[in-house]
């Protein structure tokens, strides 16, 4: 795909100084750009690249003014990180605009999906599967019975999305991922011998949903497993059955979450958290990265720690965890003094 620094501008409502017929075909960071590439620069400590980047078209904010020559058509915004993120949304959309079904694919006679569909080679649709507008489904990808999808929906190679799951408008399925296998549901019996309680419920997508790849959603044991809209989850996530996560939370990779917990909105969860089952996350809580969450967690906490502690609690408490060793050593000077001071004052009398 190739485009001109006036398409570029116009795209951007940006100012061009510079060659409106310069061409670029990729896209590179400043350091890196050579003649035919795209880059930007927004953060000030890399502005002395611009001087020396050998990209053919540079966004910067309109508040720049070079101090030296430029080999680079400059394309100026009011926000160059902003207007560089549109571009490469931009990218995507063009580079995955595929449409057309390809071969070989098994699609039900039950099955139906709206306009600009692209399904890939060796997917498979299964029965009374009903998929929106614009969607695009690429290869290797399954799609089990009675699955709902709406409009401007991604499904990447090697996804498994599992029966009765709904999947809203303009959400990402990365490649992958599996969507509604069967929650980890045993009970002992008499014996101990640890039998299959049957999965029943589904897994619910809202709009605006992004899922990494490798990343796990269970159904629920009854009822649904809930991503409300605007949820991101990062890579190797798993979520198990009946979860319910808020509003905007976003998710980093290897994070656990057991049955049944419910987060809630605007919440930000680091890698590598453990999230215990059955327990309810208010509003707005930030959990910082490797922590453990064994209770019920109030809006606006921030947390620490395993078992997490308030985070600055947290950081008090291991200000003296670190000097531990000295103050150990401190205490056994202390003893060592008071039992020779003991000692002498009992000779003495």
């Amino acid at each position: 795909m190739v485009f001109t620094a006036g398409q570029i501008a116009g795209i951007l409502e940006g100012e061009l100084e510079g060659n409106p017929e310069i061409a670029v075909h990729k896209l590179a960071k400043i350091e890196e750009g050579e003649a035919g590439s795209l880059t930007f620069l927004a953060n000030p400590k890399y502005t002395s690249y611009i001087y020396t980047t050998r990209a053919s078209i540079t966004i910067v904010n309109k508040d720049f003014s070079p101090e030296q020559e430029l080999s680079t058509t400059l394309i100026k915004v009011e926000d160059a990180y902003e207007a560089f993120s549109k571009v490469l949304e931009f990218y995507n959309q063009v580079k995955n605009n595929k449409t057309g079904i390809e071969e070989p694919a098994f699609i039900s006679d039950t099955a139906s999906y709206g306009n600009e569909f692209y399904l890939g080679a060796f997917s498979y649709l299964g029965s009374n599967v009903e998929i929106g507008n614009n969607v695009k489904i690429h290869p290797n990808v399954y799609i089990g019975d009675n699955v709902k999808i709406g409009d401007n929906v991604t499904v990447f190679a090697g996804a498994k999305v599992h029966s009765e799951t709904v999947i809203g408008n303009n959400c990402v399925i990365h490649s992958g991922v599996v969507i509604g296998a069967d929650g980890f549901g045993f009970s002992p019996d008499k014996n101990g011998e640890f039998q299959k309680v049957p999965q029943t419920g589904n897994v619910i997508l809202e709009d605006n949903v992004d899922v990494g790849a490798g990343t796990t959603i269970d159904r629920a044991t009854l009822g649904s497993t809930i991503l409300r809209r605007g949820v991101k989850l990062d890579n190797q996530i798993q979520i198990a059955h009946n979860v319910e996560i808020g509003e905007h939370t976003v998710i980093a990779a290897q994070t656990g979450i057991a049955g049944s917990a419910k987060i809630g909105k605007h919440c930000m969860i680091g890698g590598q958290v453990g999230i215990v089952g059955h327990i309810t996350i208010g509003d707005n809580v930030r959990i910082q990265a490797q922590s453990g969450i064994g209770r019920n967690v109030q809006s606006n906490e921030v947390l620490q720690g395993s078992p997490a502690l308030n985070y600055g609690d947290y950081n008090k408490s291991y200000v003296h965890f670190k000097n531990l060793p000295k103050i150990s050593n401190r205490i056994d000077e202390l003893e060592k003094k008071y039992s020779e001071q003991y000692k002498n004052e009992t000779e003495n009398h």
